[in-house]
Order: C-alpha cells, then sequence, then structure tokens
C-alpha cells in the first residue's frame, strides 16, 4: 500500500496561495433522467452522465472551473476507485490518493421529467482503515503550507470521533485557514473543533441551535451564538433562494441570491464553498468573497446533474450582486 510520500502531488500554480481539500468519502455521481418516475415499471433512462463527487472534490472541481487550483487529497479503491481516480484526471485536478481496501462508492440522481423533481440516491460512506486514516492525515501535515484546508462531505463510519480537532491542530500547525463544511453530528463536532469559518444550511444551523426550526429572523442569534464560543471566526449561512447570512464578530450581512431558472441542486454547496474560498485566495475581503459565493451556488443550480457552477454564469451574477441590482443588505452590526 503506498503511502503519501510515494504519491504524486502536483503543487499549486506558483502565484496562488494553496488551496487542498479533503474528502474523506468521495463517490462517483452517475446522473441521469427518465420521462416519468412510475412505480414497478421498466424505466428507460437517458445517458448517463459520471462524475467525481464527494464535498472536498466538488469544491476543488468547482475552484479550478474558476481559474483557481486546489490539491484534492481522498481515500479511492477498488475498480470504482480507478475509474474515479480517471475522472478527476480528466479535469487536470491536483491530487494525493491514499489507496484504500474497499471500494470507492457510487451515488445516483435521477431527473423525472414529468415532475421536474430530482431524486438524490447516497449510498453509504467507505469505512476507511485506521492505517489509511493516519495516512491522509500525513498527506495533510506532508502538504507544506497551505494557505487554505477545506474539510466537506460526510464522514466514514467508525473514523475517529476526534478528527475535526486533529485538523484543527494540523491547520495551526501548516499554518493554514481551516474551512469545514459538514453536517448532522459532523457539524456539532466541527463548530467545537476550532475552525476559521463554517457553512451550515439553515437545517444544519436549527440543529446547532437546538431547534427543529429557524426563521429566517432567528438565524443572526443562532449564527452569533456560535462565534461568541469562540471556536469559529466566520459562519456562512447557505439560505437557498435567500441566499446567504455572512455572521462574524463585527455582525452579519445577508446577500440575497439572483432569481434564476434551476435545473439540479446537486454541487450547489461545494460551489459556494469553493467561490468564497477562491475569493479569499485572491486577496478579496470577506463580503466580496461570500458575493462572489451566493453567485458561484447559484450559477451551479443554472446546469443539470452535477456539472457545478460555470464561471461565466458565476461572474455575471456575481456583477448583478455587486452592482445593486439583487437586493444586498447590510443587516446588523455588532457595536460592543
Amino acid at each position: 500500500m503506498k503511502g503519501p510520500a510515494d504519491l504524486k502531488m502536483n503543487p499549486p500554480q506558483p502565484d496562488m496561495p494553496g488551496i487542498i481539500t479533503i474528502t474523506f468519502s468521495p463517490c462517483i455521481d452517475k446522473s441521469t433522467s427518465v420521462p416519468a418516475l412510475i412505480a414497478e415499471k421498466k424505466l428507460k433512462c437517458a445517458e448517463p452522465l459520471l462524475k467525481p463527487g464527494g464535498g472536498g472534490i466538488n469544491v476543488a472541481r468547482a475552484i479550478t472551473k474558476l481559474g483557481g487550483r486546489a490539491t484534492a487529497i481522498f481515500p479511492s479503491g477498488g475498480y470504482t476507485g480507478k475509474y474515479f481516480n480517471h475522472l478527476l484526471a480528466k479535469e487536470n485536478i491536483p491530487v494525493v490518493i491514499i489507496e484504500t481496501e474497499q471500494e470507492t462508492r457510487e451515488n445516483i440522481i435521477i431527473l423525472d421529467k414529468a415532475s421536474g423533481n430530482q431524486y438524490r440516491f447516497g449510498m453509504p460512506a467507505t469505512a476507511l482503515t485506521t492505517n489509511e486514516y493516519s495516512q491522509i492525515l500525513q498527506a495533510v501535515e506532508k502538504s507544506g503550507e497551505p494557505s487554505f484546508i477545506i474539510v466537506s462531505g460526510s464522514l466514514p463510519p467508525f473514523i475517529n470521533m476526534n478528527v475535526y480537532e486533529q485538523l484543527g491542530l494540523l491547520a495551526k500547525k501548516v499554518n493554514a485557514k481551516l474551512i469545514i463544511d459538514a453536517a448532522g453530528e459532523n457539524l456539532q463536532r466541527a463548530a467545537a473543533a476550532g475552525v476559521y469559518l463554517m457553512k451550515p444550511n439553515l437545517g444544519e444551523l436549527s440543529l446547532l441551535a437546538g431547534k427543529k426550526r429557524l426563521e429566517i429572523s432567528e438565524v443572526y442569534d443562532a449564527a452569533a451564538a456560535i462565534i461568541k464560543k469562540g471556536t469559529c471566526e466566520v459562519v456562512v449561512v447557505s439560505m437557498g433562494a435567500e441566499g446567504a447570512m455572512l455572521v462574524t464578530v463585527d455582525g452579519a450581512e445577508t446577500i440575497k441570491a439572483p432569481t434564476v431558472i434551476k435545473k439540479s441542486t446537486v454541487g450547489a454547496g461545494d460551489s459556494m464553498v469553493a467561490g468564497i474560498v477562491y475569493f479569499l485566495s485572491q486577496g478579496k475581503d470577506l463580503s466580496a468573497a461570500v458575493q462572489y459565493g451566493v453567485a458561484c451556488g447559484t450559477a451551479a443550480t443554472m446546469n443539470e446533474g452535477t456539472e457545478l457552477c460555470h464561471k461565466q454564469d458565476a461572474d455575471q451574477l456575481y456583477e448583478l450582486i455587486r452592482e445593486g441590482k439583487v437586493q444586498h443588505v447590510q443587516t446588523i452590526v455588532n457595536e460592543s
């Protein structure tokens, strides 16, 4: 089995601050469509589209689409793993691959053309051995001094429950800003680990706040409570069609999302994270970065399947936001 020292790692472009993404449970996303989803009937699918997926993988792909460079660290195994690696190579993504005993999983996305509804079937995350998990952490430690470390996506079963805390310590060791996009109980662990930026959606923020559901009017208080604990500097709450709220110790800012014709929501959150980090890596301020992130997330919904955002769409939507053609208001300023 190869360790990280034996694996080829293509470095980030010299004119770009280093960005690495970590995906503990990558997958091949298979998307297709049927005329109508009818039970007990043999359905004829359209030509399937296969893309490499998983949170951090999608973030690295989206950053590349935007003109940046991000190195993806991930486990991969079996026949599906080899094909997964091939798909990433086709997109020219720099990688550090940790070879695994288990096969890389596959997910399925089906569009029902009759109703316009999309159905997403996510397969269980593939388990990692203790050695494979350790190799991922070693790969991060050997990555030099990246400016940003992005951890996104689901966690495999039986993984070390201190994973986010360990990554937080590694980020400090290599002097990087840690950005986490997690869900469920993993989000609660991430919130306590000490990170630079978290991107929960409304449902995930509700979980952190101990509520079943949050109204838009309650978002600031819930996000500010996380900031006050001192374990996170920035919270960006994605609110779907409502856009996003940027919350820091100084207050909050709401960025409305432009109205577009939506074809798929797959990868919208990952595209948002990619846009935020890409702009930050270019020296932009947080406000501009979140505006661009909203533009990227919205742009992703304009494409079918797992296509993610297109730079031309994202740039055009960002200009609409920046020029005030989409409502963009400063909501709260913390004067304490």
